[in-house]
């Protein structure tokens, strides 16, 4: 059974949708970038419809400035006490729940490998890990690396090159910024903060996705698990499946 429920935080209201269970061990979904609760494709509702049916409570929400939540949307490094919030009200309305496990995508996983513990989640699935410093308007280092591994080796690619169908400019601007150092904070920030959770923590990478590419070129030592895809969100039918049936797995083992 979904039902809606608004929850404060610091002076604004927030809407969270639970998706109701008998169980003890709770998902809570947190949605990247500035998607709203459903998230991309519909794809969080999906998952918490796919979860509850196994018996797993679900909640999610809309942080402060997104989706049906008041306030302003600062991003998610200002999204602390929205997390918190989120928590405190999943537990208020599920108070069964032993364990909460806690999911996010993309910026979403980030903020929960620093502030997770905060909120007193006790295991975390992270998808595609953002550690990118938006220096230019360039993909990350790792994947413009990966896609000139391919090109060198493709004659379509140097066809196209030769015939003026590829933008020379941007191709020499990718090429400099593949073989320059650039500074690292935030994935150094964020891959401490993941090495912090141990065994605690999930890491799900779609293989073709840029921003997966960066995290994996930031953290090699960290083991994933690998979903064939370019799709940032798994949106293929094929991903969905193999990505839920690891979410799956993860909450029964609990």
């Amino acid at each position: 059974m979904r039902s809606l429920i608004t929850f404060p935080c610091a002076g604004e209201t927030l809407i969270g949708s639970l998706d109701m269970a008998a169980g003890a061990t709770g998902l809570l979904i947190v949605s990247g970038g500035n998607e709203i609760r459903c998230g991309a494709h519909r794809g969080m509702a999906l998952l918490a419809a796919a979860m509850t049916a196994r018996g797993h409570p679900v909640f999610r929400y809309d942080r402060r400035g997104i989706g049906d939540s008041s306030g302003d949307n600062h991003g998610y490094l200002s999204a602390r006490g929205d997390l918190v919030a989120a928590a405190e009200a999943f537990r208020a309305a599920a108070p069964q729940l032993a364990t909460i496990v806690a999911y996010g995508n993309c910026d979403a996983a980030s903020l929960l490998a620093l502030h997770g513990r905060e909120a007193g989640v006790d295991r975390l699935i992270l998808a595609n890990p953002w550690t990118i410093e938006d220096f230019d308007d360039l993909p990350p280092v790792a994947a413009i690396r990966a896609t000139y591994r391919q090109r060198l080796t493709s004659r379509r690619a140097w066809a196209r090159l030769l015939s003026g169908r590829i933008d020379l400019g941007k191709a020499l601007r990718g090429l400099h910024k593949a073989s320059t150092a650039l500074p690292q904070t935030l994935a150094r920030r964020i891959v401490g903060a993941i090495e912090n959770w141990g065994d605690a923590a999930t890491i799900i990478l779609a293989s073709g996705d840029a921003t997966a590419q960066a995290f994996a070129a930031a953290a090699p030592h960290l083991p994933a698990h690998r979903i064939d895809t370019a799709s940032h969100s798994f949106a293929r039918e094929t991903d969905q499946r193999q990505f839920q049936a690891l979410v799956a797995g993860l909450l029964e083992d609990q």
